[in-house]
C-alpha cells in the first residue's frame, strides 16, 4: 500500500515544529486503546497491525509533499528540511492480529523520541480504528453464521476503495471465506466470489436463456441469481437447466422474505434432483438477520454481507484514543473528566477457566508480576519488523481460537457483557503519585 506521510492531522505537523524549537525529543511512550466499548460490542477483534507497521517502516516524506508544505508559507524552511529527514526509529509492542481486547486494554504501544511517536497517532488510528471496527462486526457474523461460509459483498457502498480493501482484509481475519473486491483479492490473495447482477436478466428478453448464457460461459460451477422477476418460477428454470448438462453450483436470493423463499427454492430444488446446489442469500444482512434466519431453520448454506458489514451500521465507531504515558523517562497522565488515563507502560495479563474462557483480564505496569498470559507483543525495534507478516492464514486461526475463549455475555448479540479488566494496584499507585505531583 502507498502510502504518504500528509495522511495525518495539521496539528501533528504544528506541535512537530514546536517541539523541534522547543527541545522535546526525548523518548515517549504512547499506548493506542478504546476507551469504552460500543453498547453493541462484547469484544473487539483487533485488526490491521499488518499496515500500521508497514506505515511506520516505510514513513518519509516524498519531495512533492515537502514542496507542498513549503508552499503553503506557514512553515519555515528549516522546518521542511526536518521533515525531509525524519523517519520512525521506535520499537511497537501490540497485541497480534485476531486477539478479543477489552476497554482500557492497549492494541499497541509506540516507544520513541517523542516527535516521531507522536507524528504517527493520527494514521496509525486510521489504520487500526477501522480494520478491528469491521473485524469485530464480520466474527460476529461469523459466530451467528454456526460455520455456514459467509462472502464480502461491501465494496460499493464502503467508504473508498482503501476502506473496501481493507474492510474485505478485516473481514477474512475475523473468518469471511471470501470477498467480491477485486483487488482486495490481488493484494491480500483473497478468494473471490461472485455472482451476477439483475441487469444481466433484465438484457435478455428470457429469463432461462439469460441462465443458460451465463453457464455456458463460464467452465466453473456457477451461482444464479434467481429473484429478478419469480424467484420460484426461476428456481424451476435452474432444475430444467442442471437436467440439460449446465454446471450450476448455487442460486442466490437477494430480497424478499428469505426464510419462506429459501425453503420453497429448497423444496424445488430437491424435488428436481439438484440437492447439490446450494442456497446463497444477500440483500442488507448483517449477524442479527443471519442469527434470525438461522433460529427460524431457513435452509440457506452461505451468506454475503455488504453494506451494514463494510460500514458497521449498527456501531460505527470505536471509542479509541492514542495517549501519552510516559516522556524523558516520568510518567504522564491526562485527568480530564471522562478522558482520563492509566499512566506508565502497561501490559494485559489474561487468565482462563477450566473451560478456557476467558477468566479475567488485568491491565498492569509492565514491571509488575501478574499471573496469566501476556497478550502485547515486542513486533518492532529501531524502526524495523522483528518478522516477516504473518499469513492471513495463521491470523484467522488465531482469531478463531481466541473468539473461542469469550464467555457468553460478551458473545451476546444482543445487550452483551464485555470483560471488565482490572486495573492493578500498581498502576493506580502511580497514577496517585503522577496527581500528588501535579497539585
Amino acid at each position: 500500500m502507498t502510502e504518504s506521510a500528509l495522511i495525518t492531522d495539521l496539528y501533528q505537523l504544528t506541535m512537530l515544529e514546536a517541539y523541534r524549537k522547543l527541545g522535546f525529543a526525548e523518548p515517549a511512550v504512547f499506548e493506542l486503546y478504546a476507551r469504552r466499548l460500543p453498547p453493541e460490542r462484547g469484544f473487539l477483534l483487533i485488526a490491521g497491525l499488518e499496515q500500521a507497521l508497514e506505515y511506520l517502516e516505510s514513513f518519509r516524506f516524498e519531495a512533492a509533499e515537502l514542496d507542498w508544505l513549503a508552499g503553503l508559507g506557514r512553515f519555515a524552511p528549516d522546518f521542511i528540511d526536518y521533515l525531509a529527514a525524519l523517519r520512525f526509529t521506535g520499537e511497537v509492542w501490540a497485541a497480534p492480529e485476531g486477539t478479543v481486547l477489552f476497554a482500557d486494554e492497549p492494541w499497541l504501544r509506540v516507544v520513541a523520541p517523542l516527535p516521531e511517536a507522536q507524528f504517527v497517532e493520527s494514521r496509525l488510528i486510521n489504520l487500526l480504528h477501522y480494520q478491528t471496527l469491521i473485524a469485530s462486526k464480520a466474527a460476529r457474523c461469523v459466530l451467528a453464521a454456526g460455520g455456514r461460509p459467509l462472502i464480502d459483498f461491501g465494496m460499493r457502498r464502503a467508504h473508498g476503495a482503501e476502506a473496501a480493501c481493507l474492510a474485505a482484509r478485516a473481514a477474512a481475519v475475523a473468518g469471511f471465506a471470501g470477498t467480491a473486491t477485486v483487488e482486495a483479492g490481488r493484494r491480500y490473495g483473497l478468494p473471490l466470489y461472485g455472482t451476477m447482477a439483475h441487469s444481466f436478466i433484465q438484457a435478455h428478453e428470457d429469463e432461462a436463456a439469460a441462465f443458460a448464457g451465463f453457464a455456458r460461459c463460464h467452465k466453473d460451477p456457477t451461482t444464479l441469481l434467481i429473484d429478478t422477476y419469480d424467484t420460484l418460477a426461476a428456481a424451476r428454470e435452474v432444475v430444467e437447466l442442471k437436467a440439460s448438462g449446465a454446471s450450476v453450483g448455487a442460486v442466490r436470493i437477494d430480497s424478499g422474505d428469505l426464510e419462506r423463499l429459501s425453503r420453497e427454492v429448497r423444496a424445488i430444488l430437491n424435488a428436481g434432483g439438484c440437492r447439490d446446489v446450494r442456497i446463497l442469500v444477500s440483500g442488507t444482512l448483517d449477524e442479527y438477520q443471519v442469527e434470525k434466519l438461522l433460529a427460524l431453520g431457513a435452509p440457506i448454506d452461505s451468506f454475503a454481507i455488504g453494506t451494514r458489514l463494510g460500514t458497521s451500521a449498527d456501531a460505527p465507531s470505536i471509542d479509541c484514543a492514542y495517549k501519552l504515558e510516559e516522556y524523558a523517562g516520568r510518567p504522564r497522565r491526562k485527568r480530564a473528566w471522562g478522558k482520563e488515563t492509566w499512566p506508565g507502560r502497561k501490559q494485559v495479563y489474561r487468565t482462563f477457566d477450566a473451560g478456557g474462557r476467558i477468566a479475567a483480564d488485568t491491565v498492569a505496569l509492565e514491571s509488575e508480576a501478574v499471573d496469566g498470559v501476556a497478550l502485547l507483543k515486542p513486533v518492532m525495534r529501531a524502526g524495523r519488523r522483528l518478522s516477516a507478516p504473518e499469513p492471513l492464514a495463521v491470523l484467522r486461526e488465531r482469531a478463531t481460537r481466541s473468539l473461542a475463549t469469550l464467555p457468553p455475555g460478551a458473545l451476546a448479540l444482543v445487550d452483551p457483557v464485555p470483560v471488565t479488566p482490572a486495573i492493578s494496584a500498581g498502576i493506580r499507585a502511580l497514577a496517585a503519585e503522577v496527581d500528588a505531583r501535579a497539585l
